[in-house]
């Protein structure tokens, strides 16, 4: 078990901390320990970098996203054994240990079964914002829905539309995230850098949905100008925006709604195991970084500087 977690002394900075050892447990408490936690691309590096008016000052500790192994239970626990992994979703940053109350059972929490990679589960947070995007903007078979940006947020939104039945159009400029939304079984995938990108997209529209993944300034105008949104349909403005303008006939002529989601239950954990088990989403091919603990502070260093080259990252706790 490690003894330490991970902050943000400064910005652009990246520390370990000390924890220390864990405390006792309390009749009805848990300790877990971390195997595996995933970066949160877009809300880590905002903490990071202090942009969007994110952060709330230094040091900050950010993430959400943690596999562990229960290594032991008050003498009241009854929802947890030892030796169970579970995936646990509190905003504590990553760490290498939790204790957590754990009765009825640890909050946003759900154990793993055997059969369902436990690494990869440590991206089942940004799976999870992705899922309720989807389902507050209420996606349903046959409809038309473009992700605009694959990011870990995009890759997934697109992924649970599709589950759900949804021809989806997926859009980016990086390579890496264009290969994953073709191996993952997009409908159709636009390179943004293509002179006929915008052709393609109007060709795939009007869309029901569109899901921002991108932050793109224009995204709304661009939506308006070109008469993407379908009739009562909706935007899901999930990428982190700062003050943000759209045009109001956008909304007003076609009855639609932009929606904003950033969260996840334990009911969209629930559901993501399903489809992963089923084969209906993949998280594999979103994992550009499998790392130790040890190699963080190079991956924040990249995180800062060149953030497209990270796509999925998970942290190896137990080297």
């Amino acid at each position: 078990m490690r003894n330490i977690g991970i902050e943000f002394p400064e910005k652009g900075q990246m520390g370990f901390y000390e924890l220390g050892e864990p405390p006792g447990i309390g009749p009805g408490q848990a300790l877990l320990e971390t195997l595996y936690s995933g970066i949160t691309n877009g809300t880590e590096r905002h903490g990071l970098m202090a942009d969007h008016g994110y952060g709330g000052g230094y040091p900050g500790r950010h993430g959400y996203q943690h596999v562990c192994r229960v290594a032991a239970v008050g003498s009241q626990v009854t929802s947890l054994q030892v030796g169970q992994t579970l995936f646990l979703g509190i905003y504590v940053g990553h760490r290498g240990w939790h204790v957590v109350d754990a009765m009825p059972q640890p909050p946003l929490s759900i154990v793993l079964p055997d059969d369902v990679d436990h690494a990869s589960c440590a991206l089942l947070g940004v799976a999870g914002v992705a899922l309720r995007a989807v389902r507050r903007t209420r996606v349903h078979a046959g409809q038309r829905v473009w992700v605009v940006g694959l990011g870990p947020i995009g890759i997934f939104g697109a992924q649970c539309a599709r589950a759900v039945g949804a021809h989806v159009t997926a859009s980016d400029m990086v390579d890496a995230r264009l290969e994953a939304a073709a191996e993952t079984g997009m409908h159709r995938v636009v390179d943004m850098r293509e002179e006929d990108a915008w052709q393609r997209i109007v060709e795939g529209g009007p869309y029901g949905v569109i899901f921002d993944g991108s932050g793109y300034e224009r995204l709304f105008h661009d939506v308006f100008e070109r008469g993407l949104l379908a009739h009562q349909g909706a935007i899901a403005a999930i990428a982190v925006r700062g003050v943000t303008a759209f045009p109001w006939p956008m909304l007003h002529g076609t009855e639609a709604a932009i929606e904003v989601s950033c969260h996840f239950s334990v009911d969209e954990l629930a559901c993501l195991i399903h489809f992963l088990r089923t084969g209906l989403i993949r998280i594999e091919p979103i994992i550009s970084h499998k790392v130790s603990i040890d190699e963080a502070p190079a991956v924040y260093a990249t995180m800062r500087d060149d953030p497209r080259a990270l796509y999925g990252v998970v942290f190896d706790w137990k080297g």
